[in-house]
């Protein structure tokens, strides 16, 4: 009886895209040994997964910043798409941020930026969990894309939470008789999904962690922090910031 287990099973079906009965039959005619059972399934035609080339998984890292080993599994679960590479790694970030979320975080950096006029001056907080991750060269980075967006940007407020509750009520207000005026006649679901929308352009606008991130303005700052997290697997937050501008 050949030595493997259903996990080898499972890893074979996982590169190869062949059934798992296909994967287990083909190991057992190997004896156990995962190649030459790939080789058996290709010659036998029921290879469906796609060969993911060196190349590609770097032109994926260089464009999302993730590992190697994360590029490689989204080019596999997206069958070589890259584009649908990218979101499944997006989306692996996000998951990796929530549940770090609630982890703490004591260590990070005060970042100072100062423009090269001498007349805009910036300071931003960034935290994380460890010292390692604060020596990052990534989160250094990103401390800095920060500062430079908030330079570029002046934002009022870091987050929706940060918003005063008084200041919410009152947009809120003039965008809802706003929206009943300009939208007479529609359903009330119709409406409130306006004002809705029109709420998240407000917290965009006024907000840092909504920002377009300078150094890459296809992402918000949010963004690019949940990636970060993904990528280093340390809970990661923007604390605060202060922007000062000469004679303002």
């Amino acid at each position: 009886m050949p030595d493997f287990d259903m996990n080898t099973v499972k890893r074979l079906h996982e590169m190869t895209g062949a059934s798992m009965a296909d994967s287990e039959a083909a190991l057992e005619q190997c004896n156990g040994d995962i190649e030459k059972g790939r080789e058996l399934l290709k010659k036998q035609g029921k290879v469906t997964a796609i060969e993911i080339d060196a190349k590609t998984v770097m032109k994926l890292r260089e464009v999302t910043g993730a590992p190697m080993m994360d590029c490689k599994q989204a080019l596999k679960e997206c069958a070589g798409d890259a584009e649908k590479a990218k979101e499944w790694l997006r989306k692996k970030g996000k998951q990796v941020a929530d549940k770090a979320a609630s982890r703490e975080v004591k260590e990070g950096l005060v970042y100072g930026y100062q423009h090269h006029n001498g007349k805009v001056g910036v300071l931003v907080e960034v935290a994380c969990e460890t010292d390692f991750v604060a020596k990052n060269d990534d989160f250094k980075a990103f401390c800095r894309g920060v500062s430079l967006t908030v330079a570029a940007y002046s934002p009022a407020y870091l987050d929706p939470a940060s918003v005063p509750p008084e200041a919410v009520a009152t947009e809120r207000r003039i965008v809802a008789e706003m929206a009943a005026e300009s939208m007479k006649g529609k359903p009330q679901s119709v409406i409130d999904k306006a004002v809705e929308g029109r709420m998240e352009k407000f917290f965009a606008e006024k907000c840092l962690m909504g920002k377009q991130y300078v150094p890459d303005d296809s992402k918000t700052v949010e963004q690019v922090r949940t990636e970060l997290v993904g990528k280093i697997g340390e809970n990661i937050q923007v604390r605060r910031f202060v922007r000062m501008e000469l004679g303002s």
